[in-house]
């Protein structure tokens, strides 16, 4: 079976952010599962530089309260 592959662009490449603050949760809620789990790169479509602010700044998120560790 040919599955079609899409190419996906980091958010914040295209976006042109440069620093992740763990204070926006709403942002960083976007790439956890329903579970509260970080969502991997392959499946956010972020690159790797990015993916690793981002894990960074959710720990900090959830270590302050602002994001759950875990939802169900």
């Amino acid at each position: 079976m040919h599955t079609k592959l899409t190419t996906k662009y980091c958010h914040f490449c295209v976006n042109n952010v440069d620093e992740l603050d763990y204070k926006n949760w709403q942002q960083l809620q976007r790439f956890t599962s329903s579970y509260g789990k970080i969502v991997p790169k392959r499946r956010s479509g972020v690159c790797s530089k990015h993916q690793r602010k981002l894990a960074l700044a959710i720990k900090r998120a959830r270590f302050m309260a602002m994001l759950p560790f875990v939802s169900k």
